[in-house]
């Protein structure tokens, strides 16, 4: 950081990334200089033949060329190594390094065509001479060709446009000219961040939604990272820092007192009670993935108990079930649940951007209709999830600043839809008039589980919903509170989703920003410990991240997230009602649904989780602990269904057995 500049345009490489290329490139060039050398001294003397003059000439050239060539590398790897990633004044000469390596790029490109024109042109000499030279330049060729690949890799579409703007300064900032460019920027970065997602997406539809995903999922990206001079090692590096700045401040923390109550405490019953509702309604919500998710829990057996519902036709059976591509997932459905096929009102896999599949099913033993909303697997899901702005809801109720995720909104109200005017509901609630309603669902079936149950609230004023590692960047704060009188949240551990909105991930960057600023080591070193502290462990205090006062003066390069043109005129800065980038109100702060309860494990079960079984413990947790992202392995394995169920039975296991041991009694859990 900053990335470099290369022919008057960035790249999106720092000058210090090129430490661990370096080393991969030097070690294949001097094992190939050792063969190519030893090649020639071994069988120079069967080089008395026709065409052995040129094979000879072109030996020796190249061990000269790949001399110089490794010297250079060697430069290259000495230079990145030094200085610190906001400190790059010690590695001024990279430039002036890497045009010499690349002019290198034209004789080793020529003298590999001679080679390969040479060879092929029937050289009558030893074998093993013309076999290692035809080694050479194969080798010669791959690597060009990893190089050009690499050189389209780090290829910014946006560097031309955002050189001249570095060195703009304060003074600049406020002119009709300035303004004028940073549209132009913003409207190029939007353009670019469509384009990519375009092609990522191909096989997406084009509909209206979609174009309309893709437009927003764009302005999002180009948002987001339109302020800053970061390069994707330097977000590496920061969060490696952070992981560990994080555990240290954990482990310098007096302990939690942990306030226990007794068995029969109002809240403790509650809890459990709510714990196994969680633990029963989270069947239907990995109920929902079907059959992936079933196969994946299931390896040795799954497919087995699914093979015959994936190859039999239920035509004749599914006049009740209703829906697209059923037979595997309907059997995976079955299994999880553990209901009959009579039990199941609709099922639907239809998917699109806005549209998200779910079931409908009489629980009978909870007297309830479930309704079941599948999380993101899918492209379409994923769109949706990255539809980040803001949009109002109209209830019938009298709370004001109804505002919601977009994209979850739109899923939520496409299946409102269908329960109500498709008469889904109604059907459910004429076989079973008594039962009650409730809405469940994981990740971002979760989120539109939440806004479901708020927008049936009206008709049916009973609904409860049970929304399972939900995302963070939901609802506004008047719907966040109405949604604690019927809507139950569960977070596990570190899960990355239920701290995840537009707002953290503006601190999480900012974080990022401040921890490199003020890192006092290379970025090699930082990424080598912090790969070894993600898969071994070791004390987070024995690595320093804060310059000495008398140090700072050697940061020669400010943060452009700090104090550049653009970061003035960002969403997350500046609230100027004339900035050129995007109002921050269209990503206002969003919570989570409903009351949270947290499973916080105890102890260590290995990095990841793999080692042995974790250990939990319940407890009711407030919104604003989720409301800072927290750096760690499990922060994503913490989020999959299977982890969350596997925890859940841990969890109601655990506490069954305590509440049947001698003297605490058993106390019944309500509904």
């Amino acid at each position: 950081m900053p990335g470099m500049v290369l022919f008057g345009r960035r790249w999106a490489i720092a000058s210090d990334d090129l430490v661990f290329p370096g080393f991969f490139e030097l070690f294949l060039r001097v094992l190939w200089w050792i063969g190519i050398l030893t090649l020639y001294v071994m069988h120079r003397g069967k080089l008395n033949c026709a065409g052995g003059v040129l094979l000879s000439s072109y030996l020796i050239v190249l061990i000269v060329l790949l001399a110089v060539i490794i010297c250079t590398v060697l430069a290259i790897v000495c230079v990145s190594m030094k200085g610190t990633i906001c400190n790059p004044g010690p590695r001024k000469s990279m430039s002036k390094l890497l045009y010499f390596r690349l002019a290198l790029f034209l004789p080793e490109m020529v003298w590999a065509s001679l080679g390969a024109a040479w060879v092929a042109d029937g050289v009558q000499c030893d074998r093993t001479v013309v076999n290692g030279i035809i080694a050479t330049v194969i080798v010669s060729w791959i690597i060009i060709a990893a190089t050009v690949f690499t050189i389209i890799i780090v290829f910014d579409p946006l560097g031309g446009k955002m050189v001249p703007y570095a060195s703009a300064g304060p003074g600049h900032l406020d002119s009709h000219e300035s303004s004028q460019l940073l549209n132009g920027l913003k409207t190029a970065a939007t353009s670019v961040w469509e384009t990519r997602i375009k092609l990522l997406c191909c096989c997406v539809g084009k509909d209206d939604h979609t174009r309309i995903a893709f437009s927003s999922t764009a302005e999002l990206f180009s948002t987001y990272f339109s302020d800053t001079d970061l390069v994707p090692s330097d977000i590496a590096a920061g969060l490696a820092l952070l992981h560990q700045q994080q555990d240290n401040i954990s482990n310098n923390q007096e302990p939690e007192e942990v306030t226990s109550h007794s068995p029969g405490h109002p809240q403790e019953v509650e809890l459990d009670a709510e714990l196994e509702n969680c633990h029963h309604y989270m069947q239907f919500a990995a109920a929902a993935y079907g059959w992936p998710l079933y196969i994946y829990r299931n390896p040795f057996t799954g497919l087995c108990k699914i093979g015959g519902d994936c190859c039999r036709s239920r035509t004749t059976e599914y006049e009740l079930v209703g829906g697209d591509q059923l037979n595997c997932h309907f059997g995976s459905i079955l299994h999880t649940t553990g209901l009959q096929y009579r039990d199941f009102i609709h099922i639907s896999f239809h998917d699109k951007v806005y549209e998200l599949p779910f079931l409908v099913a009489l629980d009978h033993r909870k007297e309830s209709v479930v309704v079941a909303v599948r999380g993101t697997m899918s492209l379409q899901d994923i769109l949706t999830d990255l539809s980040a702005e803001s949009e109002s809801l109209h209830l019938d109720t009298d709370l004001q600043d109804c505002v919601a995720h977009k994209g979850i909104s739109q899923a939520a109200r496409y299946i409102y839809r269908r329960l109500i005017n498709d008469g889904i509901l109604s059907q459910a609630f004429s076989v079973a008039p008594e039962y009650r309603l409730v809405v469940v669902g994981h990740s971002l079936g979760a989120g539109a589980a939440a806004l479901l149950a708020i927008m049936l609230r009206s008709s049916y004023p009973q609904v409860r919903a049970y929304a399972f590692s939900p995302p963070r960047g939901l609802l506004s704060k008047s719907l966040y509170e109405h949604s604690k009188d019927f809507i139950v949240s569960l977070v596990l551990g570190k899960d990355v989703i239920p701290r995840l909105s537009v707002t953290n991930l503006e601190d999480l960057k900012k974080r990022i920003l401040r921890v490199i600023a003020h890192c006092n080591k290379p970025k090699y070193k930082i990424l080598l410990q912090g790969c070894w502290y993600e898969l071994f462990g070791g004390s987070p205090d024995n690595f320093p991240t804060e310059l000495d006062g008398g140090d700072q003066g050697h940061l020669t390069q400010p943060l452009l997230g700090e104090q550049s043109l653009l970061t003035h005129w960002s969403p997350a800065y500046s609230f100027s009602s004339d900035s050129p980038l995007d109002s921050p109100t269209k990503y206002p702060p969003l919570y989570p649904p409903g009351r949270i309860i947290h499973l916080e494990e105890e102890g260590a079960s290995g990095r990841f989780g793999c080692c042995s079984a974790a250990q939990y413990r319940a407890r009711w947790a407030h919104e604003a602990e989720f409301s800072r992202i927290l750096i760690g392995p499990k922060m994503l394995t913490d989020h999959m269904p299977d982890i969350l169920l596997r925890a859940l039975d841990t969890m109601v296991a655990d506490r069954a057995a305590c509440l049947s041991c001698p003297g605490q009694g058993v106390s019944s859990v309500p509904w």
